[in-house]
């Protein structure tokens, strides 16, 4: 697929799940395998938005891009906002996961999510960009 270039806003969160679907579907990627990927998508994209730009005072765009690779689907999220490396972050344990929520602490069960349900990720910073490359094999 072609990579689409969006604003680093929330109103393209909708855009970006869409591109989502549309690289599983054209990808052959099975029902279950696509709603992870998208989720996942829509959580590390929402965190671009809220902290590598938002909260780091910057503008700037998000750029998807899916393709297929070796049997397995490969979406990249490539940003200018702060650099942040999901793979270097803690993440919560069964203690922490089996708290009602109100006593959970805030954050981290996107990167949660991200690590136990993609079956590659990898982040890149190069130059002033961040690749977030998730991957998905295709059964």
């Amino acid at each position: 697929m072609e990579p689409l270039t969006l604003p680093a806003s929330f109103d393209s969160l909708s855009p970006l799940r869409q591109y989502v679907v549309d690289a599983a579907r054209d990808a052959g990627l099975s029902k279950e395998a696509t709603y992870k990927l998208k989720l996942i998508i829509d959580e590390i994209a929402t965190n671009i938005i809220s902290y590598g730009y938002g909260e780091s005072g910057l503008l700037g765009d998000i750029t998807i891009d899916g393709e297929v690779i070796d049997n397995k689907l490969r979406i990249t999220l490539q940003d200018t906002g702060a650099e942040f490396d999901l793979s270097k972050r803690e993440l919560p344990d069964e203690d922490e996961l089996s708290k009602p929520l109100e006593e959970r602490d805030v954050g981290g069960l996107g990167i949660f999510l991200t690590m136990r349900d993609v079956d590659i990720f990898e982040y890149k910073r190069i130059g002033n960009r961040n690749y977030n490359i998730f991957e998905m094999y295709i059964k």
